[in-house]
């Protein structure tokens, strides 16, 4: 028996030793970093009780979300929303706020891709104003209106993203995809709720506009939140950048 990484489900413990006490050779950290990569939803989610969190953006060269108009259709090339689309394809959750479904009403499914998963589409909405026909109630998958009365309330009266975080673990969700706005992305970095950024730059430049990012409790330079790279892609002529945090963090 060959193994990678060791399962840090309790329920998995002792598994190596009973093999090898019946006579089984098993060798283990056999690519264990390989292994780590394509197991780290569930690395991660069992150990902390939460899914593991990417959050992906795209935005301008300038770092904006969408130009002074609010017009944000499209930043980026078909290539690299097609890449979304698998991106979206191998998590449990896809999140985003109501902000984002009252001026952009996406759909958040997979779409493009021979895929049997169809993840939850999470609406973080504090007030429950998600209107009855927005796309993300078509019925194409599981749809939760997650609303502060339900989840619980931060000291502002906004969703916690913590508590929504375990509530997902609860429902089963061990990988998540964070496509919200620059407002609720801000809130679930300043909760050091992100795990990986998925960033997909154009290279357009706008001047104007929000941001990516809205306030995520960094001050000073000093206290950025400091992330390493682990992947820089072209994706048609945009270019994608995958960054984890820092282990000092």
């Amino acid at each position: 028996v060959v193994v990678a990484v060791r399962d840090p489900d309790a329920r998995a413990a002792g598994g190596l030793d009973t093999l090898r006490a019946a006579g089984v050779a098993v060798a283990s950290g056999v690519l264990a970093a390989e292994g780590a990569h394509q197991l780290r939803y569930w690395l991660t989610a069992v150990p902390r009780g939460r899914p593991y969190l990417i959050w992906k953006y795209a935005a301008t060269l300038d770092g904006r979300s969408a130009a002074a108009d609010g017009t944000s259709r499209w930043i980026t090339s078909p290539e690299a929303r097609a890449d979304v689309h698998a991106l979206r394809g191998t998590v449990d959750a896809i999140i985003a706020g109501v902000g984002t479904v009252l001026a952009d009403d996406p759909a958040l499914t997979v779409r493009g891709l021979d895929v049997a998963r169809r993840p939850l589409r999470v609406i973080v909405d504090s007030a429950a104003r998600t209107p009855g026909d927005a796309a993300v109630r078509d019925g194409a998958a599981d749809t939760w209106i997650a609303t502060s009365a339900e989840v619980g309330a931060d000291p502002t009266g906004r969703v916690d993203p913590a508590k929504l975080m375990t509530a997902l673990y609860a429902r089963g969700v061990r990988g998540a995809l964070l496509e919200g706005g620059p407002t609720l992305a801000g809130a679930f970095l300043a909760a050091g709720l992100v795990d990986e950024v998925v960033g997909y730059l154009a290279p357009k430049l706008l001047g104007a506009g929000p941001a990516a990012l809205g306030p995520a409790g960094v001050a000073t330079l000093a206290g950025a939140l400091d992330f390493a790279l682990v992947d820089v892609a072209r994706i048609g002529p945009d270019v994608r950048i995958t960054a984890v945090p820092k282990e000092d963090r």
